[in-house]
């Protein structure tokens, strides 16, 4: 065994020229050096992985917010408003994650604890915001098929305001519960988390089974979603007869089984590994292979939160149109302003046919603001067409 796959505490001892310690005791760390543990290509290629991702995750989940917080009939959807929730923990992830990362793990700066926690804090609020506004989008979307008739008395406006004052209030607290003062009390030195600095190994544990509880949730809501699906479809099929060969389409629970996979395959895998190494560093010494491995692993969640406007925001029909008017009214405005200062006499559109592109997307926004279908045909059919983003 090399000297990167043996514990921290043992390495130290060697260097000093002492006869190396029990993995488990006697173990320091001064100045948090033995956290850094990235070699130069594995900083290479972690720090690409931020550097493209982060930008990316911000732009993407900057333009969704926009676009709900610009659009009024989006912003009184409870569905859009966790949308919107899951769309400012990305931001706040791409934000946190990427600073704190790049910071300790390439350029090696060391902050006093306080200021540490609190970027740690930061990137936990993150996560832990965007895991919990996909449950809640999780649990919309099974009320919207499980009760189908009273969807909109169970989850009004009000309701899902309160839903996300709850969470974002719960994930604060949680968070910095660190910076606040349950921290690990003998500094730097065991049973501190290998992972992260001053991190209890018992605070590290009540986090990651919270977390595993959330995603235990999500599963069990879709594994839900989708047997609902199928007994919906079973039952259209039995009422309509066999087929005929124009509709011969793929079933929807079928198509909704494949997102659905998709979705749960990239979350899985994106969180498992991390969630993995924290679960072991809280029961095992951690080596330093393990170290840089749990360095790689924890940007797949800022990758995560880079898919998730793909998978959850950009799949919806009805966002997808407000982009689409959004991105057009903006560039008649700015085609408008360069006109006007540039004394442009080219041959533009007249203004009836430009007109007639506006008053077409305005045909196309009753389908912002039509009612939610009252029967549970419904209510499946269209849930499952904005789930499956046909």
């Amino acid at each position: 065994m090399d000297g990167w796959d043996k514990p921290v505490g043992a390495i130290m001892s060697e260097d000093n020229g002492s006869t190396p310690t029990s993995p488990l005791v006697n173990q320091s760390c001064a100045d948090r050096k033995c956290y850094m543990v990235l070699h130069e290509a594995e900083k290479t290629a972690i720090g690409s992985i931020c550097f493209l991702a982060g930008p990316f995750t911000f732009l993407e989940n900057a333009l969704v917010l926009g676009v709900i917080a610009t659009t009024a009939t989006l912003r009184q959807r409870p569905s859009y408003l966790f949308i919107g929730s899951l769309a400012l923990a990305d931001v706040f992830a791409s934000c946190f994650f990427t600073t704190s990362f790049l910071d300790f793990h390439l350029f090696h700066r060391l902050d006093g604890p306080n200021a540490y926690l609190f970027k740690l804090g930061g990137v936990t609020m993150a996560f832990t915001g965007s895991v919990g506004s996909l449950l809640l989008t999780a649990l919309d979307r099974y009320l919207c098929i499980h009760q189908a008739s009273s969807y909109k008395v169970v989850l009004t406006r009000r309701r899902a305001l309160l839903a996300l004052l709850a969470l974002w209030s719960a994930t604060i607290l949680i968070s910095f519960l660190p910076l606040m003062g349950w921290r690990c009390p003998t500094g730097l030195n065991p049973p501190c988390s290998r992972l992260f600095p001053y991190i209890d190994h018992r605070y590290l544990a009540c986090w990651v089974s919270f977390i595993l509880v959330l995603l235990s949730l999500i599963l069990g809501a879709y594994a839900l979603i989708l047997w609902r699906a199928n007994r919906h479809e079973a039952s259209m099929t039995g009422h309509q007869g066999v087929p005929t060969r124009g509709q011969a389409r793929m079933r929807l629970d079928i198509r909704l089984a494949r997102t659905l996979g998709l979705i749960l395959l990239i979350m899985v895998g994106c969180w498992l590994p991390t969630l993995s190494f924290m679960l072991a560093d809280v029961s095992v010494q951690l080596m330093r292979i393990q170290q840089r491995a749990f360095a790689f692993c924890s940007t797949m969640c800022l990758v995560n939160s880079a898919v998730n406007p793909l998978l959850y925001a950009l799949r919806c029909r009805e966002l997808r149109l407000a982009l689409m008017r959004l991105l057009g009214g903006l560039s008649d405005r700015l085609g408008c302003c360069q006109r006007h200062v540039g004394g442009d006499t080219t041959t533009t559109l007249p203004l009836g046919e430009s007109n007639s592109c506006s008053a077409h997307s305005e045909s196309e926004a009753p389908r912002l603001v039509s009612c939610r279908p009252n029967t549970v045909s419904e209510m499946v059919g269209k849930q499952q067409l904005d789930m499956t983003g046909i």
